[in-house]
């Protein structure tokens, strides 16, 4: 009886090892396991992602720079040619631009046209005859008229037209807007940065104060 009671409790030794290896993981491995396994089952390759879900980059598309620098202002073309070539030369592109600005007003004096060519020269050749100064228009909408001067200030004009009245001629007024032509040296967005401050500060040396200024390309549209 003795050895049957001991080989029952080897067995029931065996026993209780062979169940405690057959036992279910612990609560906290098993949920690790299954966070590793869903984890694996999230990741996605961007490659396997719908094409309307992927943002494609915002690309902003700046403006085009049209500011040039202009060098300036010149009273004869020729200066500012001699700029222009000098930029050139050092691969900056540029050209010479020229503007018309109104720079003050003259005052035309004339007698407007008589009836015919042969009238007015009638009335030219008596008023030189009395020394007065005058020429036949032969164009324009005065032609044929008599011109008696074109002066830089009103009263000047005024005082002719009252001489000429105390004579017996009638005699008009015309305002002319008096038109001074500059030249300036563009310099092509591309080239402004060519451009820097030591070339300007020897330009200006150079050219007597030379003056630059940005604005837009086609603020001197003008050229010749």
């Amino acid at each position: 009886m003795r050895w049957i009671f001991l080989l029952l409790v080897v067995l029931n030794a065996f026993y209780y090892v062979w169940h405690q290896q057959q036992a279910p993981l612990k609560p906290k491995e098993v949920a690790a396991t299954t966070l590793r396994q869903d984890s694996g089952r999230d990741i996605q390759l961007l490659s396997e992602t719908d094409g309307d879900q992927r943002r494609a980059p915002v690309v902003e598309e700046l403006p085009a720079d049209d500011t040039c620098m202009y060098l300036g202002a010149f009273d004869q073309r020729s200066e500012a040619e001699v700029v222009e070539q000098r930029l050139i030369s050092l691969d900056i592109n540029s050209e010479v631009r020229s503007v018309d600005d109104q720079a003050g007003v003259d005052y035309w004096v004339y007698i407007p046209p008589l009836a015919s060519r042969s009238a007015s020269l009638r009335q030219l050749r008596e008023l030189q005859a009395r020394n007065i100064d005058s020429y036949l228009i032969s164009q324009g909408d005065l032609e044929n008229g008599i011109s008696l001067g074109i002066f830089p200030r009103k009263d000047s004009a005024q005082s002719v037209i009252q001489r000429l009245q105390d004579v017996g001629y009638e005699s008009s007024l015309r305002e002319l807007p008096r038109a001074h032509r500059s030249y300036w040296v563009r310099i092509a967005p591309e080239s402004r940065r060519l451009a820097d401050d030591s070339l300007l500060e020897k330009l200006a040396f150079d050219f007597n104060g030379l003056k630059h200024q940005l604005m837009p390309c086609e603020s001197i549209a003008s050229s010749e």
